[in-house]
Order: C-alpha cells, then sequence, then structure tokens
C-alpha cells in the first residue's frame, strides 16, 4: 500500500458515540478515538473503553504544584522569608573572662547574623562554664537539654556562637540529629551571599575552602582504604585493587588544588589594584580610608559626603568589595573616600587572609575615619574589635584617625553626654539627617598632606588644562589675568611644579 493511499485511507472520518471525529495526524484526538486507534480496535465494550479512556486521561493531565507562583516578582527580604531556616543560638561563657551581659550582647549580634543569612531565630541559650567542653562543646547532658529544646521548636539548625573542633561539631551533631553550624562557618556564609565582583567572589570561595579543609568528613565506604596492587590478605579480586587513595583524601587533594589556584587568580588581580592606585599616587590625591564594625553607617556617611548612590541596606556585611568615591574639599582640591568592608567580634581568621589585599587601601591611606554605631548599646566593644583588626594591616598604626559616632539621630541625650565625655574629640553625626557631616568634612579636609612646592608663575592661556589640574590636586593661592598669560601662585607637588615650570613665560617687561 503507498504511502497516499495511507494517508487517505487514515483521513477517512468514523463516528463514535454519535460524534464524527477527524483522525489525521496533524488533527486534534479526542476522548475514546484516540484509545480506539492507539489499541488498533474498531468497536471495544464501551464499559472497557470508558475505563481505558479515563487512565489516559489521568496519566495524561498536568500536576498542579502548589505554592511556586508565591516566588514571583519578591524582594530579596521577601525571598528570605520563603525559604528560612530555623534556628537555635547556643553560647558558652565564663565568668573568668565575661559577664552575663557580654555574652547575651554577642548572642544578640549571633542573632542578627543568622537573620542577615537568612533565618529565622527560635532560641537562644547561654551556657556557664569554666571552659567549653572539648566533646560536645556543651557537655553532654546539656547536649540532650537541646536536643530536646530543638525537637520542641522544630528547628533545623543550630548555631553556635564560638569556632568548633571538628570533633565537637560531629559530637553535637550526632546528639542533637540536626546540622551544627558555628559562628565563622555563618559569617563565610554571609560574605559569599553579598560578594559581588570577581576578587570578592574568589576571595569568599578561598576563605571558606579554607575553613572546610580540617572539617571534611565521609561515611562508610568513603573512608574505606582500596588496595594498591596485590595488598596482602586482598581477597576482593578484579576491581578491588585501586590506587590506594581514600576518597576523602581525593577530596582534600581537590581542595587543595583549588586553593592553590585562587591565590594565583587574586595575585593576578593585584596589578589591576595597583594601576588604580597608581593614578592615585601619580597626581598624589589624598586618600581617606573609611573603616568601622559592619552595619556602623559606613556607606550612609560616604553617600552623605560625597553626593554619591553607593548601596546602603540595613544589613551586616552590605558591602564587601572595596568602593573608591571622589569628593571635592572647600579649596578646590580632589581626595578619595575607600568604603572598606566591615569587621566583626571574632572576624574569622580565613576571612582577613583572604581580604588582606582589600585591606590594603587602609594601609595606604593618608587619613582613617572610624566609624562607630552610637546607638549601639555597647560602641566601645566595637571600637576594640575594629582596632584589634587594624593592628593587623600593616602601616595603619601610624596613619591619622577621626572618631566618629554615626547614627547620633538614634541616640538620646543620656548617651550623648556619656561619649562626650569619654571621648571628647569624636564627632556625632548622622548619615541620614547630616548632623554634625560638615563639621567632619571641615576636619577631615584640615588632616589632608598639604602639597609642598610653592610656585610662582605665568602659564600661557594654551595651558589652561594644567591649570585645572592645579586647582584639582594642588592649592592655589591666587590667579591674575594678564595680557599674556596668566599669574600663577600655588602649593602644588613635585609633578605638577615641574609641569607648571616646563611651561611657564617670561613676563613681559
Amino acid at each position: 500500500m503507498t504511502q497516499e493511499s495511507e494517508q487517505s485511507k487514515a483521513a477517512q472520518a468514523f463516528q463514535t458515540d454519535g460524534e464524527w471525529q477527524d483522525t489525521r495526524a496533524d488533527a486534534p484526538l479526542h476522548g475514546r478515538s484516540q484509545v480506539l486507534l492507539d489499541q488498533g480496535q474498531s468497536g471495544p465494550e464501551e464499559g472497557e473503553a470508558d475505563e481505558a479512556w479515563q487512565e489516559r486521561e489521568r496519566r495524561n493531565q498536568f500536576k498542579h504544584v502548589e505554592g511556586l507562583g508565591e516566588l514571583e516578582d519578591v524582594s530579596e527580604v521577601e525571598y528570605r522569608k520563603v525559604r528560612l531556616e530555623r534556628v537555635v543560638l547556643v553560647g558558652v561563657y565564663s565568668s573568668a573572662s565575661s559577664s552575663l551581659e557580654t555574652a547575651e550582647e554577642s548572642l544578640r549580634e549571633l542573632a542578627a547574623l543568622a537573620q542577615t543569612a537568612g533565618a529565622e531565630v527560635l532560641d537562644g541559650l547561654l551556657q556557664q562554664r569554666d571552659k567549653p567542653d572539648p566533646a560536645t562543646y556543651i557537655g553532654s547532658g546539656k547536649a540532650r537539654q537541646l536536643a530536646d529544646v530543638v525537637a520542641s521548636q522544630e528547628a533545623d539548625t543550630i548555631i553556635v556562637d564560638d569556632d568548633l573542633q571538628p570533633s565537637q561539631r560531629r559530637a553535637l551533631e550526632d546528639a542533637t540529629k540536626v546540622k551544627v553550624v558555628d559562628r565563622t562557618a555563618l559569617i563565610l556564609d554571609i560574605f559569599a551571599q553579598h560578594a559581588s565582583s570577581r576578587e570578592g567572589k574568589a576571595q569568599v570561595e578561598l576563605a571558606q575552602l579554607e575553613y572546610m579543609l580540617p572539617r571534611l568528613r565521609g561515611w562508610g565506604g568513603s573512608l574505606s582504604r582500596q588496595a594498591g596492587g596485590q595488598a596482602a590478605g586482598q581477597s576482593g579480586g578484579i576491581g578491588s585493587r585501586g590506587p590506594g587513595e581514600t576518597k576523602i583524601e581525593t577530596d582534600r587533594r581537590v581542595i587543595r588544588h583549588r586553593i592553590s589556584r585562587l591565590k594565583r587568580q587574586i595575585k593576578q588581580m593585584a596589578p589591576a589594584r595597583e594601576v588604580k592606585r597608581g593614578s592615585r599616587r601619580r597626581y598624589e590625591l589624598p586618600t581617606v580610608a573609611v573603616v568601622g564594625y559592619t552595619n556602623a553607617g559606613k556607606s550612609s556617611l560616604i553617600n552623605r559626603m560625597t553626593g554619591s548612590k553607593e548601596l546602603v541596606e540595613n544589613a551586616l556585611f552590605a558591602t564587601l568589595d572595596t568602593a573608591v568615591r571622589r569628593a571635592r574639599a572647600r579649596d578646590g582640591r580632589l581626595y578619595a573616600l575607600v568604603d572598606t568592608v566591615g569587621f566583626v567580634r571574632r572576624l574569622p581568621t580565613q576571612l582577613v587572609e583572604a581580604f588582606k589585599s582589600t585591606l590594603e587601601e587602609v594601609g595606604q591611606a593618608d587619613v582613617i575615619v572610624h566609624v562607630v554605631d552610637g546607638s549601639h548599646p555597647d560602641p566601645f566593644s566595637q571600637i576594640e574589635a575594629v582596632d584589634k583588626v587594624l593592628a593587623t594591616i600593616p602601616g595603619a598604626e601610624g596613619i591619622a584617625r577621626v572618631l566618629v559616632f554615626n547614627k547620633a539621630d538614634l541616640m538620646d541625650p543620656s548617651t550623648r553626654q556619656r561619649i562626650g565625655r569619654l571621648e571628647p574629640d569624636a564627632f556625632l553625626v548622622s548619615a541620614g539627617t547630616g548632623e554634625g557631616v560638615e563639621a567632619l568634612s571641615e576636619r577631615v579636609e584640615a588632616m589632608l598632606p598639604k602639597p609642598h612646592v610653592r610656585v610662582e608663575a605665568r602659564l600661557p592661556y594654551a595651558s589652561g588644562s594644567l591649570l585645572s589640574r592645579v586647582r584639582q590636586y594642588g592649592k592655589v593661592l591666587s590667579v591674575s589675568y594678564r595680557g599674556d598669560g596668566v599669574d600663577l601662585v600655588a602649593d602644588v607637588d613635585d609633578r605638577l611644579a615641574a609641569q607648571i615650570m616646563s611651561q611657564a613665560i617670561e613676563p613681559d617687561g
């Protein structure tokens, strides 16, 4: 039978239940006619056809999955609420090393970190003991009590306000049957969420891998060593002999290789930063590094001082990538404000090492502006934490500093008086309302290094671009316009002084 005759036969209409159906290949099939064609039958029993048709309809129907549409067109905060982890916080403190108030404040900060990471904090528990238990951190009895709290709260994660040893984390997970995360892992997770630049992502990944390497664990067969060659006592036969390396050893080797590669990549990114720093050094552009505790309002203050639109978010570690903004002093000179990553108590060593290249900006600044959250219950503990990190940055010790208490609009009069007594030279400002920002800018500009070369010259009118650079990078003392040129008296750096003298003309007469 030819193809044309087959198509002609298939195009014939037949009647089913009094309804004519077109059975061509490109025509839609409905009801039992589809079943009849599939089965190659012309007229089955009515009950059998109905049952087969209903079964096929059930198989071919779309299955509606509820709750997926609610993720459409939602903000970042709303998205985090959809995927919140339910966590319980745990901390240990010793009366000899810290007070209950200090431990409670540390746990409140841990709660803020957990919420920034996208978790719902259900409860927070503190235990007083001389030192953490080497096995389970809180002791076997407290671990059983914690397991009961986790079960009653229906939590799925425990966050410990300390750095755990791998054995402590495993023992606590075995006792509570839920995931256990320590403070360092939590901070690394926040950094991973907020890193946006190529260098920032590489630095965060490097810190995560260095944290993960000693904490790898395996299960069952993945830990069993394969025999290399004709090992004694091997009776497994073909397939049992291997390279003699366990799965966990393979993972460690892969991680070490990735760490080496990331370090090379970060090192290769250094020339790009040097080019940017070199352009500022070439014109001797003064640099002001803005440092401080996380969420102290550094980016907001820079926006207020420069009029820029840097990212501002009421969240911990919203800024991870160094941002440089230009500002103009009252005498017309330009200077740079560098927004740096925020610090925190017990900042993980891995992060300090990974972000060392970013923190180099602080060590090469001319002035450091230390921003503190004045509305915080204990701002002086934040100052201490930031000073500890600054002490690890080469060159930062000898740089002039300005202490600034931000969020003055949220401070009560008693707090203002207390800060005024303890830190009389500090500035009280509000990046939100602008209070005190003008006085702060004047102080910062007064601390900028002054150009040290005094030049007196007459420049031709064709040297307008050079005169513009003198206004930007030097201090113009006087300008007089003559018939053949511009008489200039200014303080500039060596480079600009040489350019001015090379283009200067002899005055007439």
